[in-house]
């Protein structure tokens, strides 16, 4: 397993970490199999999808806070329910394929780091299994 650290510099963000989990996939030697990215944190969340158009990001975020404002009367205390929430929605990990070695993503995708209460230090773990 290999530990990723990354700062995150806004309450919401995603963070493409896609160049970090292919370097821990070569670092592996797996040839064939599966990367999991997980998050250990209950308000910052993994998910995959559209790295090119940073619209897409934008609109992510958007929308989650239009389905989850943070201003909506939650009774948890510490002020971050809407991040619990995000991150329930978003997921806390992704399985991702290994071939020739090498992370394969579409064309168009990226892994991200959701960040729901941040600015903070994050981290993920990464565990590529499978044949070398």
């Amino acid at each position: 397993m290999r530990t990723l650290t990354v700062s995150t510099r806004q309450r919401e963000e995603m963070v493409d970490v896609t160049g970090l989990v292919r370097e821990s996939v070569r670092e592996s030697a797996v040839r064939e199999g599966v990367c999991l990215v997980y998050s250990p944190h209950t308000t910052c969340g993994v998910t995959v999808n559209e790295g090119w158009d940073p619209d897409v990001v934008t609109d992510a975020l958007t929308h989650l806070h239009e389905l989850v404002p943070r201003e909506h009367g939650f009774r948890h205390a510490e002020g971050n329910s809407d991040a619990h929430i995000k991150t329930m929605l978003v997921g806390a990990a992704a399985s991702l394929p290994v071939a020739g070695g090498e992370l394969r993503l579409g064309r168009w995708q990226a892994v991200f780091l959701c960040e729901f209460d941040g600015p903070r230090s994050r981290e993920l773990w990464v565990v590529v299994n499978g044949d070398r």
